[in-house]
This record gives structure tokens, sequence and C-alpha cells, in this order.
């Protein structure tokens, strides 16, 4: 007797390898419009010239020593600033209907947004990347050598991804891209400029130095310096450890209640 076998359902992909899908997924768009690395790649080239040339007399006398102050700010800066394209990239899909598709398929539910974030590290690779190519052209000299450098980029890079959490429940929450990314740069300009990027906080008014200090952006930025110049990056480095992890801690399960309510 023969007997046909009815189809058997399509197992769910894995958490892991639906990520990896997703995440390759994201690269390719870049690849295939590479149009999109406009702001990814104009950001860190204009903060460092800009700021460099344009502050550097007057902060600190000559552009050289200025710039060995401000590379490490402006390589968070820039890579902090890319992270908002989390959030537009995950509202555009959203609004296009690919996200409707993703759920119709059998795989771990919150894979596209955990692979889109995931892929989303190339971007900040290739910002730090500029970044740091661009200040040893001009001159910045990393005293904690490579194992600094690579440590400063980790840490930032580490923050950033925790930090693509809150633009991924933006994404979810705002009706346009255009929406999300425009809060995310209102948002993005009083939090990063009101630090220690360019001038120290011992120059500003008391009650603005408070603020500044307690920032988690200088904090991330005084560790990348401390890496750089080759000193001891403990305390600052745990704090912006411990930023991320809350971060995360409170987006990430936020942006899954939003996704699956969606649904």
């Amino acid at each position: 007797m023969t007997v046909l076998d009815a189809e058997a359902p399509a197992r769910p992909a894995g958490p892991v390898s639906a990520s990896l899908t997703y995440a390759r997924r994201s690269l390719l768009k870049i690849k295939h419009v590479p149009e999109q690395l406009g702001d990814v790649i104009g950001i860190p080239i204009l903060f460092t010239l800009l700021f460099t040339y344009l502050f550097g007399g007057a902060v600190s006398g000559s552009t050289h020593d200025y710039l060995q102050y401000l590379l490490p700010g402006t390589l968070a800066l820039a890579v902090v600033f890319v992270t908002i394209y989390s959030g537009v990239t995950l509202n555009r899909d959203l609004t296009t209907g690919a996200f409707d598709r993703f759920r119709s398929m059998p795989n771990w539910r919150p894979a596209p947004i955990v692979g889109a974030l995931i892929g989303d590290v190339g971007r900040y690779l290739l910002a730090a990347g500029l970044v740091l190519g661009l200040g040893f052209l001009m001159g910045y000299r990393a005293h904690g050598g490579v194992l600094g450098v690579l440590f400063a980029v980790g840490l930032v890079v580490l923050f950033a991804s925790a930090l693509s959490w809150a633009w991924t429940t933006l994404g979810l929450l705002l009706r346009t891209p255009t929406a999300v990314m425009n809060l995310g740069f209102v948002i993005l300009f009083p939090v990063t400029f009101v630090s220690n990027v360019f001038v120290a906080p011992d120059t500003m008014p008391g009650w603005l130095r408070n603020v500044a200090e307690a920032n988690p952006i200088s904090h991330l930025v005084t560790a990348a310096r401390d890496l750089m110049d080759g000193t001891p990056a403990g305390h600052q480095a745990i704090l912006v450890i411990g930023t991320a992890a809350v971060l995360i801690a409170v987006f990430a399960p936020l942006t899954t209640l939003l996704y699956q309510r969606r649904e």
C-alpha cells in the first residue's frame, strides 16, 4: 500500500541562525544600495575636520594638541549618531510591509530586529574606521598602541549596540522614518554636546559641569581617551558597560513587546 505522506511543516529557524540570516540581509542592503552609507561616511569626516580646525586653535592653542583630545570624542560621537539609523531602518521596514512578510516565516520572532542590529555593527565599525583613519592622517598619535585603539573601538561599539535598542523602540512607536530621525537628532545633540567630547567639563559653569560629568557619553569618551592614551580606564569602562547593560535591560524587552503587539 502506497501512502502519500503529508509534507512536514517547516521547522522554525533557531534564534542564532535566524538572526544571522537577517544580519546578512542588512549587510546586503548596504551592498546593493551603497548611497545609504552617505551619512555613515559623512558624519565622521564632518565632525573630525570641522571641530578640529574650527575649535582647535581657540581651545588648545593648536589644532594638533586639540586633535589629541578631540579624536576619541569624535570616535564616540560619530558612532553614537549612526545608531539612529537602527530605528529609521526598522520603521522603514514596517511602513513598507517587509516585517509583515517576516512574521509569516517560520523563524524566531525577534530575529528580524536582532539580526538588523547585528548587521548595524558593520556601520559602526565603518564609522569608527573612518574617524581613526582620518585622525591618523591628521597627526593623531595613539600612545596606547594598537590594543588600546581596539579596546576603545570595542567599547564604543558595545555602547552603540546597546543604545540602538532605544532607537528600535522609537522606530516602533513613531509613524515615519523621518520622525524617528528627527527625534533622534533632537535627543542626541544636547546629550552629546553637553559632555566632554569637545571641552573639559571643568571649563563649564558649575551646574552644567555636573550634568556633563554625569553624562554617560562623557564616561564613554573618557574611557576611550584613557584606552587610546595608554592610561588605566577600568572605572570608566565599568560605568560604560553598566550603562550598556541597563539600556539593553530596559529597551530590548520593550522593543520585543511593541513588536509582538503589532502582530
